[in-house]
């Protein structure tokens, strides 16, 4: 089967603002009207091209009324075209990679449709082999949450619009969901899980939900106005991921030599102080608000991290850890 020609009126936008530029050279002066009959395209796309080649490309275009067209005020050599260097051009096909977690969400074609534009803009002949590039990268989650598309589609409009809504959430270990009115500040994807940051009217304050527990949404018709002062950087600061909480605790852990490189190659927390030892041995430093999330990170860990500080830290592990031996030694 022999592939369909490309119409003129499916030509992508740089196409049709190198025939402008052409047109424009050979002292013809055209009109937006004649060159959207040329091109076959409406006269408000011509603009958009006419604008863009004025204001992003920088060229001296303008519309001439004595000669009722549009003409160059100074001498134009070669059309501009997109400088892109290797590293960016990867960075383009690592970005379409990353889009696989936004499948089927609000945000998935407004980013494709960035994608495809900076795509479109590209030479037709680049050094890079991109085939190998793709070839090459991937994006890999080992748990991906069980989302309702719909659901967090309708999260994001109403945090974008400032829509209050009324939700039905079920929290952990409820055996059923309970309403909330809420004001929804700000949708996160936090290491590839997604939160929401909203005004509880129930609680009269800020708290996190996990859209997964939503089980139905819809709007309460009343728009708000979000608080001045909320900031999701300030309100993650003291957390260790997500759950902020009202302390101050100085965090002390010891790692086993066994699994001491792994915690040297990442930035767990911004406050974090490393502390070597001459066995292999490694004491991470942390500064947090609350404990529950660093506890279950410490167990994670299979007996190679050990608390040192602060003593209710220490203990809620302890508990935790004998929990799990006499879960695994129960009898069924």
């Amino acid at each position: 089967m022999k592939p369909k020609a490309m119409t003129r009126s499916s030509r992508p936008p740089l196409e049709r603002m190198l025939h402008i530029h052409k047109t424009i050279l050979s002292g013809a002066c055209p009109t937006a009207s004649r060159l959207a009959a040329e091109l076959e395209v409406s006269a408000k796309s011509i603009h958009r091209d006419l604008e863009f080649m004025r204001d992003r490309l920088r060229l001296p275009l303008k519309f001439d009324r004595a000669r009722f067209g549009y003409l160059y005020t100074e001498e134009v050599g070669s059309f501009p075209s997109l400088q892109i260097t290797e590293g960016e051009l990867v960075a383009l096909v690592v970005a379409e990679k990353a889009l696989q977690q936004y499948r089927g969400t609000a945000f998935e074609k407004p980013l494709l449709s960035a994608i495809g534009k900076m795509r479109e803009a590209l030479p037709d002949t680049i050094s890079v082999d991109l085939g190998e590039i793709e070839r090459a990268i991937s994006f890999r989650t080992r748990a991906e949450p069980i989302l309702a598309l719909e659901i967090l589609d309708q999260l994001a409009r109403a945090a974008a619009n400032r829509e209050s809504l009324e939700i039905s959430y079920r929290k952990p270990g409820q055996p059923e969901p309970e309403p909330r009115a809420i004001d929804p500040y700000h949708l996160a994807n936090i290491n590839g899980e997604w939160f929401l940051f909203a005004f509880d009217h129930l609680r009269k304050g800020i708290r996190t939900f996990v859209p997964g527990r939503i089980k139905s949404c819809r709007k309460s018709g009343r728009r708000f106005k979000r608080i001045e002062k909320f900031s999701l950087e300030d309100r993650l600061r003291g957390s260790f991921g997500v759950r902020s909480g009202e302390g101050d605790h100085e965090v002390r852990i010891r790692f086993d030599p066994s699994v001491a490189d792994y915690i040297r190659e990442k930035r767990w927390h911004g406050s974090q102080e490393l502390r070597e030892f001459n066995d292999g041995s490694l004491e991470l430093r942390l500064k947090l608000s609350g404990l529950a999330e660093v506890e279950r990170w410490v167990l994670n860990w299979g007996g190679k991290a050990r608390a040192l500080q602060p003593p209710e830290l220490v203990e809620s592990i302890a508990r935790a850890a004998c929990a799990l031996v006499a879960q695994h030694h129960r009898r069924e």
